[in-house]
């Protein structure tokens, strides 16, 4: 097997990590595509991006964050990754297309000086992680030396425990000298970088992953980590594979994907490398763990409609401490636009819903707050579109049965009436 790189975080990537957890809570009423895969037909679909939109727009930014820099990533990486749409952009035609470029800006530095090439790299560090399930995205990939096209996984820890201690599971990795192979790895404490333990699928026939898009998938439960290829099961490793180091996949994580070019791995382009050349993706989509268990939420994000059709709203765009929460008009602002996933948590603004003073009083003010872990801001689904404070066992409220805007939300003991009914989408 090809010798593996550590994968690390990159500068900016990592601050953005620190600055602003990993969102994730509850998904009350949604509806979105299927998990399109026949075996796990009643698995609940928790997040997915379908790439819908219009050519030569970037990819959502509910959905993705961009990175920048030019660092290497700890691998002597030779592009910089811009958030521009010559790197980044949906085709028009259901696809996100990321695309490897020789750089003619002299303004751009790398670690080794001004930057050869531009690429991009997109985390949901900020919108969505999920602890086990099933991820998987449909990706035709490109060819040539010196190319490194990956959809990978970080631990949402990384911030606070560093790289490999947060966990990384790579569900595919290609370069480009090898056209008919792909790569499934893990890194963690003991077993990173080269000692990265993993395995390799070969297409039959000397087919190349360039040629045609291909479904890259893990399914991930607390003791197995499982890879396939277009439905292909090729390998699977479970805690007595570690070597008796940690087994560090226990925890939610992030999808991300990227096309790198050099580096450790791959080695640098040569004259036979063809560039501008792109990574095309499909879709990216994550369901739920089998267990039969409900989901406490979906990582999905967008408005959260209440009573009269009204929106739940950050006031004034606030993201300050204590930011009162109210219904207002629906107007697609980011102040509306809220992410609920696994964790509890129900996020805008990169901040938490959050019940004041931790009170279970009926008549509690809901507000924006710095995200903290506790109960006061964990929030379960309740019957018919119920959102309820776990810390309270009450649910959230419009105040005084009003959809008018400016109504301020509360808790309040659950009733089911109209004013404690909500729907996200």
């Amino acid at each position: 097997m090809a010798v593996h790189r550590a994968r690390r975080w990159s500068l900016g990537g990592l601050a953005l990590l620190l600055a602003t957890g990993a969102a994730g809570g509850v998904l009350f009423t949604a509806t979105g595509p299927s998990a399109g895969r026949a075996h796990a037909a009643s698995a609940v679909q928790t997040w997915s991006d379908e790439f819908d939109g219009a050519a030569g727009t970037a990819p959502s930014s509910a959905k993705w964050t961009l990175e920048t820099g030019g660092s290497g990533n700890g691998n002597h990486e030779l592009q910089y990754y811009t958030k521009s749409t010559d790197n980044a952009a949906l085709d028009g035609n259901g696809h996100l297309v990321i695309t490897a470029r020789k750089n003619g800006d002299g303004g751009l530095q790398c670690w080794n000086g001004t930057c050869q090439y531009t690429s991009a790299r997109l985390n949901t560090a900020k919108t969505f992680t999920q602890a086990y399930g099933h991820f998987e995205a449909r990706i035709k990939i490109l060819r040539g030396q010196g190319v490194w096209p990956a959809f990978w996984m970080l631990g949402d820890n990384l911030g606070s425990v560093g790289w490999p201690n947060s966990g990384e599971i790579d569900a595919m990795e290609n370069v480009g000298k090898e056209p008919g192979t792909v790569h499934g790895t893990i890194h963690g404490p003991g077993y990173s970088g080269s000692g990265g333990i993993g395995a390799a699928y070969t297409l039959p026939d000397g087919k190349a992953f360039a040629d045609d898009f291909h479904v890259f998938a893990v399914d991930w439960s607390p003791t197995a980590i499982t890879w396939s290829v277009d439905g292909h099961a090729y390998e699977t490793r479970t805690p007595a594979d570690v070597n008796g180091n940690k087994w560090v996949y226990d925890h939610p994580f992030f999808v991300i994907l990227n096309l790198a070019v050099g580096g450790d791995w791959p080695g640098s382009p040569d004259s036979s490398t063809s560039l501008p050349q792109s990574m095309t993706v499909d879709y990216v989509r994550v369901t739920a763990a089998d267990s039969g268990k409900p989901t406490t939420g979906t990582g999905t994000t967008g408005p959260i409609k209440g009573i009269g059709g009204m929106c739940v709203d950050v006031a004034g765009a606030s993201s300050a401490d204590e930011t009162p929460i109210q219904l207002h008009g629906c107007n697609g602002a980011d102040a509306q636009k809220w992410t609920v996933g696994t964790d509890g948590t129900v996020r805008a603004l990169g901040k938490c819903l959050d019940v004041r003073a931790a009170s279970t009083a009926d008549g509690a003010p809901v507000q924006l707050y710095g995200c903290n872990g506790t109960k006061a801001q964990q929030w379960s689904v309740g019957s018919g579109g119920a959102l309820t404070n776990t810390g309270s066992g009450k649910c959230l409220d419009a105040k005084d049965n009003s959809s008018a805007d400016g109504t301020r939300l509360q808790i309040w003991t659950c009733a089911g009436t109209a004013n404690q009914k909500w729907t996200l989408g």
